[in-house]
């Protein structure tokens, strides 16, 4: 038996919706998919508010809103919960439609002003295991050929991925990179990072030597195929290495180690950047200097990552203590 229609929405509620999606439509410019969007949420709320005897806006309470808004995270038996980010745009909708309402005068006040959307289930960063790291590494020279592990593309390519995971260094620092940057000697490299905030960080021993043997083996033959640029890594035409390239290196070595290389699970160079930061932490290095290392503005951006190692810690305690599964 299909449900029973609920109370149909007074006119001026439907009024107000109109002339606020009018108002999203001609003078805000919405997409049309973004306004049908809203189109559906505020029908949703229009039949929460009437099925509650409301028959205009400026007769709604903060409680009501809340409610809703909390419903629409329940599900009830006409409709599935909402996921986050789309109750996020329900109470953007019914935000602005008060909004809108107060600045119109058809309201004195506006009852959603302290409902704020919930906040988006937190994405921890995937860090590749260290076995795996070195499996990628590995497999960044290619296969096996006629050529040898040790073809020029193949040096660079596992320089470009020993940089990354050695330095923790995001693709565009990577790619940016000078040769006047790099001090093979001490170890060390500058990374131009975003909004102009550098920074000098370590580079291990593994990097520097895959470095060493780019730079000297491979990197002048690449360069005089160019028209002469300082960028550490170059392509195989001796202009610098794009963006898009480095992460084709990556999708290679990722695909010959037996690693995702396509869809969701797929190794980044973020991940890479991920890994070096778990690593550290996992190792003892303290957060602050991880967040030194990253070059994160704030401690808080890095603190993401004690969370993973947290959540390794709970792993190696439900598998490692006798009392863990009791």
């Amino acid at each position: 038996m299909a449900a029973e229609a609920g109370p149909t929405p007074a006119p001026a509620l439907r009024r107000a919706v109109r002339g606020y999606l009018d108002h999203l439509a001609v003078e805000r410019g919405l997409a049309a998919n973004t306004l049908a969007s809203y189109r559906r949420d505020l029908a949703r709320y229009l039949d929460t508010l009437a099925s509650s005897g409301v028959t205009d806006l400026a007769s709604v309470a903060p409680g009501q809103v809340e409610a809703h808004l909390a419903r629409l995270r329940v599900g009830d038996e006409e409709r599935p919960p909402l996921a986050a980010s789309s109750a996020a745009r329900a109470v953007s909708a019914v935000r602005g439609l008060h909004r809108f309402a107060l600045r119109e005068g058809l309201t004195g006040a506006d009852p959603s002003r302290a409902v704020r959307p919930p906040a988006p289930p937190r994405r921890l960063p995937r860090a590749l295991p260290v076995d795996d790291v070195i499996r990628l590494l590995d497999a960044a020279a290619g296969p096996v050929s006629a050529a040898g592990p040790e073809a020029p593309l193949g040096l660079r390519d596992r320089a470009l991925l020993e940089f990354l995971y050695g330095t923790g260094a995001r693709i565009s620092e990577a790619v940016g990179a000078a040769v006047d940057d790099l001090d093979t000697d001490t170890g060390a490299v500058l990374l131009r990072g975003k909004g102009g905030r550098n920074r000098l960080v370590p580079i291990g021993g593994y990097a520097v030597a895959a470095l060493h043997a780019y730079l000297v083996r491979v990197r002048p033959g690449l360069a005089a195929a160019g028209r002469g640029t300082p960028a550490v890594f170059l392509n195989s035409r001796g202009g610098p290495l794009s963006r898009q390239g480095a992460w084709a290196i990556l999708r290679g070595a990722a695909r010959r180690a037996g690693l995702p290389d396509i869809g969701p699970q797929a190794v980044s160079p973020h991940t890479l950047r991920h890994s070096y930061a778990t690593h550290l932490l996992d190792g003892g290095a303290d957060v602050r200097v991880v967040q030194e290392l990253l070059g994160h503005a704030s401690v808080t951006t890095t603190q993401v990552y004690t969370l993973v190692t947290v959540e390794r810690l709970r792993e190696v305690y439900a598998t490692a203590h006798p009392r863990a599964l009791g």
